[in-house]
């Protein structure tokens, strides 16, 4: 594949390649204090999280485990957990 100038390749290809596979840390969403605010939706930069009113989870095939979501949520109730061994 060429790489067009500059570096720059067209948007949207994150979701034909499931790349949670090598994630540290997983987000591990509690459900205890949510307020439906939707930071932890609006600043994934994969858009794998998703839900509605105040239960939301990450779609762990494309989570890479960056941990934004737990760092924006204004209640804590995000944590970010070592990734089981998957082998």
């Amino acid at each position: 594949m060429a790489i067009p100038h500059a570096g720059v390749v067209k948007p949207g290809t994150s979701r034909n390649t499931k790349t949670g596979s090598w994630r540290v840390q997983r987000p591990v969403f509690l459900h205890q204090e949510c307020i439906g605010c939707r930071q932890c939706e609006y600043i994934c930069p994969e858009g794998c999280v998703f839900g509605e009113g105040k239960h939301f989870e990450a779609d762990l095939d494309y989570c890479k485990g960056c941990g934004l979501c737990a760092a924006v949520c204004p209640k804590q109730d995000i944590e970010m957990k070592p990734e089981e061994n998957k082998a």
